[in-house]
């Protein structure tokens, strides 16, 4: 019989390489959903997340370490994607569109700034037309599609498996 015990706080998996995810999201209507994509950011890795708007992030649900995690504060997308672009970054965004790559087919480029819109308006179209190509995730039921934080934690974990080591 195989025995399990339960570990609390495994040892980080140490990555060869930092992560080159730079997770951009545009205002949010809840700070909670940002919060908790702060979070599945930092699980993730990921070493750089830009909030646009008016973002407060709540440490009880983040518990995110500053020093891991470098979080910046601007008002809009659109000055942040052009310098994010000509750094080399591919700028995706994840949004139900007419030309949407379905996530489980996507081949994400190491160098990618990914972009997250707005719980209700999604990405706005000044933005849409800024970025080199979107992302969905497939959605089998009601309501047409998954909570910002969930799809957020859900396309880490995509680029994350693509690049296991960073």
């Amino acid at each position: 019989m195989t025995e399990f015990l339960h570990q609390r706080h495994k040892p980080l998996v140490r990555l060869d390489r930092p992560r080159e995810l730079v997770l951009i999201c545009a205002p949010l209507r809840s700070n909670v959903n940002l919060s908790r994509i702060v979070r599945a950011a930092s699980c993730s890795g990921v070493t750089q997340l830009v909030a646009c708007g008016n973002p407060k992030i709540d440490p009880e649900i983040s518990r995110v370490d500053q020093q891991q995690l470098k979080v910046n504060l601007r008002r809009t997308l659109p000055p942040v994607l052009k310098k994010l672009k000509s750094d080399g970054f591919r700028l995706v965004g994840l949004e139900q569109t007419t030309n949407s790559h379905n996530i489980h087919e996507y081949t994400f480029v190491r160098r990618t700034a990914l972009v997250i819109g707005n719980e209700r308006r999604g990405l706005t179209e000044d933005v849409l037309e800024m970025l080199d190509e979107t992302i969905e995730i497939p959605v089998y039921g009601m309501p047409f599609s998954l909570n910002v934080a969930t799809a957020t934690a859900m396309a880490l974990y995509e680029y994350c498996r693509q690049f296991p080591r960073g």
